[in-house]
């Protein structure tokens, strides 16, 4: 039976009934609060859900889940997307402000494309790759170095856009969350963005790939980065005057040019 709930394609009306309840309105399936965002689904045109991922809540599959949202894969215009599920017990009145700021950052061309939402849905561009430390440790083979150099410049290059636009995301310090690496590379989770903090999306990622994360070791050894002081300077010269020229000395520094 549980091999059958793993792929599981639902209806939208079906969601009130175990076990799907337990996921729409995470943790304790309320009847009364499936109805009523029974209803938010059908307003945003989802007819279907499909339950797999790889995470397992009871018997059921879904994407992802996190302190405040579940998220699973639905049938939107007639495309698999992602979908955010607020949890009943998430201590933010809604997804709006996230959306506004993702939307924010799609527009200098980062994270999933937003689609809609309503006050306890967010329906996003599905995203697929693998974590940062997996990708790294799995990555080799004739080109493989480039191909390395060429995804963190990726990765960069999106966190200084949102440098640019006063954008701190808020969560880049552990990338291995927050991003997926496959034929590009994909900035994920806007719930803790502000414009009202400092932005250190570069100095942040900058630091966990090359200086104090888990794959900074063999990312400066396959990059042939021997000295780190070499890097810390200019990642200062940056956090003091975040501009097109120490981001660009930045990379020349980290042999990404």
């Amino acid at each position: 039976m549980l091999q059958q709930v793993r792929s599981s394609l639902v209806a939208v009306d079906d969601l009130s009934k175990p076990p799907w309840n337990s996921i729409l309105a995470y943790p304790n399936g309320s009847a009364q609060i499936c109805k009523a965002r029974i209803i938010e689904l059908r307003s945003l045109g989802i007819k279907k859900i499909e339950f797999s991922g790889s995470v397992q809540i009871g018997d059921v599959r879904i994407l992802g889940k996190g302190c405040t949202s579940m998220v699973v894969k639905v049938w939107l215009d007639g495309k698999l997307v992602a979908l955010k599920i607020r949890r009943v017990d998430s201590n933010r009145p809604g997804v709006a402000r996230e959306t506004r700021l993702q939307k924010l950052a799609n527009k200098v061309g980062v994270g999933p494309q937003v689609f809609a939402h309503t006050k306890n849905f967010l329906a996003m561009e599905l995203i697929g790759g693998t974590d940062i430390p997996t990708w790294v440790k799995n990555l080799k083979g004739k080109g493989s170095t480039q191909v390395l150099r060429n995804r963190i410049k990726d990765l960069l290059k999106q966190c200084f856009a949102l440098d640019s636009i006063g954008l701190d995301h808020g969560e880049i310090s552990n990338l291995r969350k927050h991003v997926l690496v496959d034929e590009k590379v994909t900035i994920l989770d806007f719930e803790t963005a502000s414009q009202k903090r400092r932005v250190s999306n570069v100095t942040s990622a900058a630091q966990y790939l090359f200086i104090g994360g888990p794959v900074a070791n063999t990312v400066r050894k396959r990059l042939s980065l021997k000295d780190v002081g070499a890097i810390i300077q200019p990642l200062r010269e940056y956090k003091k005057e975040p501009s097109e020229q120490t981001f660009q000395n930045l990379l020349a520094k980290l042999k990404l040019v």
